[in-house]
């Protein structure tokens, strides 16, 4: 889990650095992006740190909410993309919520090759 727990890490700050992207490029339409952003690159860090230190509950949490980051950016991505498509100036947003549903995907991936690599034996490990 040492490597999911590092990939984590690194993808809790890329979605952290997304949102903050997201909210400079329209600070007053695009506080959501910060908060949301800000958000679950915490939750991913965390899981992250709590993976490397061989929690296997960690996983769980990582994937649940990576899992649910792919649904709605897959949602927020195709409105995006809809609303450029009829000449509205979404270019930017578009392009960056599908790089942050990428992300997702592949680090969905990521979990799900290295499931049981180095986790400490519980309870919750055996589900």
């Amino acid at each position: 889990m040492k490597f999911c727990g590092r990939w984590f890490i690194g993808f809790g700050i890329f979605l952290f650095v997304c949102g903050l992207a997201g909210f400079l490029s329209n600070p007053s339409g695009a506080k959501t992006a910060l908060i949301s952003g800000g958000t679950f690159g915490f939750l991913s860090a965390l899981s992250g740190v709590l993976m490397s230190r061989g929690l296997g509950w960690a996983w769980m949490v990582a994937l649940g909410c990576t899992g649910f980051l792919a649904a709605v950016f897959t949602w927020r991505a195709a409105a995006g993309w809809m609303a450029y498509s009829t000449g509205q100036p979404k270019l930017f947003a578009a392009s960056l919520i599908t790089l942050m549903l990428a992300g997702s995907l592949i680090s969905i991936g990521v979990l799900v090759k290295n499931r049981h690599r180095g986790v400490k034996a519980s309870r919750f490990s055996e589900m």
